[in-house]
């Protein structure tokens, strides 16, 4: 049954129950009205009684649907709260309505693992965060310190500059000359041993590393100590300048240091400089022992004093004080000239390329390390290639050539006219190799005894070597068989 505006009447409560805010027993004088509020201290939220319940306005907002059972008794009115069930164990009669929130259920306990998994997973990543940060807190380090170890020739790069006009330039985009000079100076800690210092050093050993363009290969041409050149005017150590002269190459470096001894090269050559890196006795020692020897056939007896060096016969795996001997020996070998110690240079030169490009020096930290510590102390270099990332950089370019393109071989040379005991240039085969380099031209390197010395037969090489289809050969060799197996 309804009323007039269609909303069923309120259900009447059931027996036994006492209103709200009356004493158990009395009856209320007044029936509740429909949709009137609490009075203070009413049925609260959840049906519970005492002081701060809220009103059914405030419970409709917050409970979208109405209880069941309740309507709209007109315009604006609110259903009434039923009455909540007596606090006697009975069951509730049928009437009753449930709580119009019922409280949350806790959450279930699954022994820990809820708890533990996300803090367990924030754990390990910050564990490997710590990680990650200290290797590359590591990797900086290192880098710093074997960037650190690079000394730069910056008076060289300053006295260049100052002949910047009279230089040759660059041919060919792409290709790079770089000079490798070996110190004989005494000074320094480890040096003393192999000589008094009278307070000069010559360049032992002078060799011209052109990189070709693109990576077709590499040309390590050697220029002979004895070589008779036309050394320009350099400005000393102490200032003062020299006058031009002609005298072997060696006593360029002796007066101007590696400033006097590029631009002699390049007067010689026409060939640009575009990097210079010298190393000392010690530090050849040092990157020898870094990888672990050097495996070299010892073709006779070397017994040199000078040199320090007592090696026999055949194969020879030598560490760094072997190896700097087995270089530098000549005054006990042969007729003491410089063409034999430097077919050993070029040799040892190209079983240091195979070592080096092995996979147990570059692919092992352990092994490759000491090679970067020894050879980033070992060089002075111009500020081009002064930094650990320029000598990767270069080491890199080296190391993607393969080694039967790594090539080694001497400037055509002869005993001077007027001094059997100094060279001279064979022309027109000199400049015609110094050409074929300014132009990043490939160059044929066939062993000596297919070349033939430097006079017999020149007539005929001469004839072969201008043809215009032909490709100048040179004697020399190449690091594919530069060790000893």
């Amino acid at each position: 049954m309804t009323d007039s505006a269609g909303t069923p009447p309120e259900p009447d409560p059931p027996s036994g129950t006492s209103d709200p805010g009356t004493p158990a027993g009395d009856a209320p004088s007044d029936p509740p009205t429909v949709g009137a509020r609490p009075a203070p201290g009413g049925t609260g939220r959840n049906g519970r009684g005492g002081k701060g319940g809220r009103s059914g306005k405030k419970r409709r907002r917050r409970t979208p649907n109405p209880p069941a059972g309740g309507g709209r008794a007109g315009a604006g009115a609110r259903p009434s709260k039923p009455a909540p069930p007596p606090p006697a164990p009975a069951a509730p009669p049928a009437a009753a309505t449930p709580p119009a929130v019922p409280p949350a259920a806790p959450p279930a306990v699954t022994g820990g693992r809820a708890r533990f998994r996300p803090r367990g997973l924030r754990v390990i990543a910050f564990l490997g965060a710590v990680v990650v940060l200290a290797a590359a807190g590591v990797g900086w380090w290192l880098y710093k310190k074997l960037d650190a170890n690079i000394t730069t020739d910056v008076s060289a790069a300053a006295e260049l500059e100052r002949y910047a006009r009279e230089r040759p330039s660059s041919l060919v985009r792409g290709a790079r000359n770089i000079l490798l000079i070996g110190s004989d100076t005494r000074a320094g800690s480890g040096n003393a041993r192999y000589g008094r210092d009278k307070g000069t050093q010559r360049s032992d050993t002078t060799i011209l590393l052109h990189l070709a363009a693109h990576g077709r290969g590499v040309t390590a041409v050697s220029v002979p100590r004895d070589l008779m050149v036309h050394i320009p005017g350099c400005r000393k150590r102490d200032g003062s300048r020299t006058v031009p002269q002609y005298a072997q190459f060696n006593f360029a470096y002796e007066f101007g240091g590696t400033a006097c001894t590029v631009r002699t090269l390049e007067k010689l050559t026409g060939i640009r400089v575009d990097h210079h890196v010298v190393i000392d006795f010690r530090g050849f020692k040092d990157m020898v022992d870094a990888v672990g020897g050097v495996r070299v056939c010892v073709a006779k007896p070397i017994k040199d004093r000078d040199a320090q060096v007592n090696l026999k016969p055949g194969a020879r795996t030598l560490d760094g004080e072997q190896a700097l001997g087995y270089v530098r020996a000549r005054k006990t070998l042969g007729n003491g000239s410089d063409t034999e110690r430097i077919n050993r240079q070029q040799q040892f030169l190209g079983a240091l390329v195979n070592k080096v490009q092995s996979n147990g020096v570059l692919l092992n930290p352990t092994r490759l390390y000491p090679v970067l510590d020894a050879a980033t102390k070992s060089v002075t270099t111009d500020p081009g290639l002064d930094s650990l990332k320029d000598l990767y950089d270069l080491s890199r370019a080296l190391r993607s050539v393969p080694t039967e393109k790594v090539q080694f071989l001497t400037v055509p040379r002869r005993p001077y006219r007027n001094d059997p005991n100094r060279d001279e240039l064979v022309q027109p085969r000199a400049n015609s190799l110094f050409k074929r380099l300014r132009d990043d031209e490939p160059v044929a390197v066939v062993p000596q005894n297919e070349a033939g010395s430097e006079e017999p037969g020149e007539a005929a090489r001469r004839k072969r070597d201008t043809s215009p289809s032909a490709t100048p050969t040179f004697a020399g060799t190449n690091a594919a068989v530069g060790t000893c197996r």
